[in-house]
């Protein structure tokens, strides 16, 4: 193995228009590679180091669904089971038609949905029913705001179509009501601490001077994170801004959100993502999930352009297709992508991406900390890289 094909392209990122990045890769549940580049604080150029805690957005996602399988695997219920059967609020939900009109549902929203983004519900966490609820009461809680977002109509018949959604914040609920523990401490003490992740955490409040400085590309009107992610938005000329190191989905002091609310570092999430690579088994031999229920995660659940279209995909995911929570690579020749199939993993809006290859034992993971993160650009990169560094 050898990586210097990989310092050479973070470097080349940060000399482009990423800050600061860093990298962790595993083989075989040893860490073989880690490298910074760039500037923890660009103003001030501060370097990036290893200690440096991030925002890792939508990568908590994976945490998410590894959370909630490990319930699955303890018979607390199947994927095809109803949402309301754990969330009574979900029972009645309504679409809201491209004339908005409201009509019923004829399907009720299942776990599979959730798991896979096709329950029809939005990203709308600024929803009115939401908004009106922390009128009342500026610290509540998981459970309590994904019931009020349960007053909001979906967008099409779950099952019908791919949508990228609070489907995973609702999902942490769901581990709440069957944990009947905080989301918060039920993943701390169920991934984090087994795993020996004593450097990430939900709600950053407490550790933002240990936090690399947050920014965004700004290059076009569009400020919605989600649309950031999903298209690079790099049309032309921008310039980097520096803004807090809050994250928007995070609604309250004790709303713990499933879909974005992991600050950690680059070294400690690798040691979650390694455990994925090495069939549930983590560095200290502790194992948070079977390695048959991780080959059900990165197994195809869904083709997003057969459901949406041709075309509908992002086109950081051309040849994958979406498992229970994770893209996994489905079709090697049309992905371009030199990876195994069955490579999964998950990008976040800020830069954080995992990546899990079980057939080599290998993982990565990699982060900057930039909204609009320009995710089409450097991630295939970034995959290809990493392989021609292996052998």
């Amino acid at each position: 193995m050898n990586f210097e094909k990989m310092k050479e392209f973070m470097d080349r990122l940060t000399a482009w228009i990423i800050p600061g990045n860093s990298v962790s890769v595993c083989v075989n549940n040893e860490e073989v590679f880690k490298y910074q580049s760039g500037y923890a604080d660009l103003e001030n150029k501060i370097p990036m180091t290893e200690d440096k805690m991030l925002n890792i957005y939508s990568c908590s996602k994976v945490a998410t669904v590894v959370a909630a399988l490990q319930l699955y695997e303890r018979g607390f219920f199947l994927l095809d089971d109803p949402l309301y059967d754990f969330i009574p609020e979900y029972k009645d939900m309504y679409i809201k038609t491209p004339e908005g009109r409201l009509e019923k549902a004829s399907n009720p929203i299942t776990l599979r949905h959730l798991f896979t983004m096709t329950s029809g519900l939005t990203y709308n966490l600024g929803s009115q029913h939401i908004k009106n609820l922390l009128a009342k009461d500026k610290n509540a809680g998981t459970l309590q705001i994904i019931k009020a977002f349960a007053r909001e109509p979906i967008s099409f018949e779950p099952g019908e179509k791919w949508q990228y959604s609070a489907s995973h914040d609702v999902l942490a609920a769901v581990v709440e009501v069957i944990s009947q523990k905080k989301f918060r401490d039920y993943v701390k003490e169920n991934i984090f601490e087994p795993l020996g992740m004593k450097n990430s955490l939900y709600h950053n409040d407490t550790v933002r001077s240990k936090m690399a400085e947050q920014y965004t590309y700004v290059n076009s009107t569009v400020t919605d994170i989600v649309k950031l992610q999903s298209a690079s938005e790099n049309t032309g000329g921008g310039f980097i801004k520096k803004i807090e190191k809050s994250v928007s989905h995070v609604l309250t002091p004790e709303y713990d959100s499933g879909g974005a609310g992991i600050t950690t570092t680059v070294g400690d999430y690798s040691k979650f993502v390694s455990a994925l690579a090495n069939g549930g088994i983590g560095q200290s031999g502790e194992q948070i999930l079977s390695s048959h229920t991780i080959d059900l995660l990165r197994t195809p659940q869904v083709n997003i352009e057969e459901l949406n279209g041709k075309g509908k995909s992002w086109k950081q995911l051309k040849g994958y297709d979406y498992g229970l929570g994770v893209r996994t690579l489905a079709r090697k020749g049309e992905s371009g992508t030199t990876g195994n199939v069955g490579e999964f993993g998950w990008g976040g809006a800020a830069g954080a991406t995992v990546l899990v290859d079980p057939s080599e034992n290998v993982s990565v993971f990699y982060a900057h900390h930039m909204l609009n993160p320009q995710e089409e650009y450097y991630q295939p990169r970034l995959r290809n890289v990493l392989y021609a560094c292996l052998k």
